[in-house]
């Protein structure tokens, strides 16, 4: 027997963390996001991204590649090293 997979219960926290420089662009996913039920954070510069990317474990990560002291690709080499 065959059952169909119930993804209404597989998005339970739905936490994403938004590291990107551009505080504008931040608060309008922060406004759309949230009405659809997501928890964002928003950091703006690379090193405050990797510290709270290891802190918390989130659902998803927005990584801009152009950010204030390290880098977006700086950051995610250290996310995955960890």
């Amino acid at each position: 027997m065959h059952t169909m997979p119930d993804y209404g219960k597989k998005m339970t926290r739905n936490q994403v963390l938004v590291i990107d420089d551009d505080i504008e662009l931040c608060g309008l996913l922060t406004d759309y996001l949230s009405r659809e039920g997501f928890i964002l954070t928003s950091v703006h510069d690379g090193e405050r991204g990797r510290d709270e990317a290891l802190a918390v474990n989130y659902d998803l990560i927005v990584l801009d590649v152009m950010l204030p002291g390290i880098d977006g690709f700086e950051v995610l080499r250290k996310i995955r090293k960890e």
